[in-house]
């Protein structure tokens, strides 16, 4: 009877996970599934939130050429042989110095008024990774992840240390004047306004625009011709933030994470949420253990585990299956393959 009752619990946990996974697949939001291996991938974010439909048509069409010059430059590495970490680093950096984007120029503002940087890449072949946060004047901190990744022991430097590591190091070094738009600045100011009417620090989180709060942050997730992975993510914060808080844009296993062996995700949302969920390495967790697909696992986790409206991930398989899942109104989004697949969007 114990024998029976237990393989009935088992049974019983698989048909739930599998209705899961059914359900999981009809909400998906934006994906491209394969079912033969691809000589390579990428997919990359700009950010999820909610993102208006009422948009201005110039702003919405800005995003999608920015989004799609970003996809040029990450297929072209990637058609002619090169690396996976070259594609994420080099598409990465273009979204840094696009004022667009909540990461590099165009980040938003810390509660005084100045700019606080986070980012992370790894490399799917060993697990290595590298990670950045809270640096005020490296003008690509993605660039300066991955030498942390290379040339150190270790995997993140935050504050001062990074920055001290980057003046060690040689990267592009700039004022904080170089990251301010008059966009972001406003952000600001409407935040520091309900400031005003606020009693202490957990309402005012809670009083923050969704909008300003989510859009912005970048992220790349690729598989080269040789059968790698690699995934990173970059972002400015949230706006209004204080006392040197981080997300989980720089945190492997909740904003990036990336093993050959399953896939390679980069996640855009409420940071916090993403951190306690593990979102990046849970996705690759539930493939690796359950043996599902992409698209199985990142929907799980984004429409069981997480809430509405807490963001979206983009990654890519080790046999370059798209995933592109959200459960928010909106996410900047753009993908590519091997095959001639392409897919540069916003909304569903």
């Amino acid at each position: 009877m114990r024998t029976t009752g237990f393989l009935f619990a088992i049974s019983f946990f698989v048909l739930i996970f599998l209705t899961a996974c059914e359900q999981g697949e009809n909400q998906m939001n934006s994906s491209q599934t394969e079912t033969s291996q691809q000589e390579f991938a990428i997919a990359l974010h700009g950010g999820a939130g909610a993102i208006s439909r009422d948009t201005d048509p110039e702003i919405r069409d800005a995003y999608l050429a920015s989004l799609s010059e970003a996809l040029e430059i990450g297929t072209r590495i990637l058609d002619e042989g090169g690396d996976a970490l070259d594609a994420v680093e080099q598409v990465i950096r273009f979204l840094e110095d696009d004022p667009l984007f909540n990461a590099g120029r165009g980040a938003v503002m810390t509660n005084s008024e100045t700019f606080e940087l986070d980012a992370s890449i790894m490399d799917g072949r060993d697990l290595n990774a590298g990670a950045v946060a809270g640096v005020r004047t490296v003008r690509n901190p993605i660039s300066l992840a991955r030498i942390v990744m290379e040339d150190s022991p270790h995997v993140m430097f935050a504050g001062p240390g990074a920055e001290s590591f980057a003046e060690q190091v040689g990267v592009e070094l700039v004022d904080q004047d170089w990251f301010f738009t008059e966009r972001r600045f406003e952000q600001l100011q409407r935040a520091l306004e309900r400031d005003e009417v606020m009693l202490d620090n957990s309402q005012l989180e809670q009083k923050e625009d969704i909008d300003e709060r989510k859009m912005g942050t970048v992220g790349v997730a690729a598989l080269d011709r040789n059968g790698n992975l690699a995934a990173g993510t970059s972002t400015g914060g949230m706006t209004n933030k204080r006392y040197g808080r981080v997300g989980d844009a720089p945190i492997i296993g909740a904003g990036t994470y990336a093993d050959n062996n399953t896939c390679a995700v980069s996640a855009t949302g409420h940071g916090e949420k993403f951190i306690r969920n593990s979102v990046a390495y849970q996705i690759c967790a539930i493939m690796e253990y359950a043996g599902t697909t992409l698209n199985e696992a990142a929907n799980v986790v984004i429409h069981e585990k997480l809430e509405p409206g807490d963001g979206g991930i983009i990654a890519v398989s080790k046999t370059g299956e798209i995933a592109m899942v959200f459960n928010s109104p909106g996410m900047f989004r753009a993908a590519a393959n091997s095959d001639g697949y392409r897919e540069v969007a916003i909304w569903e």
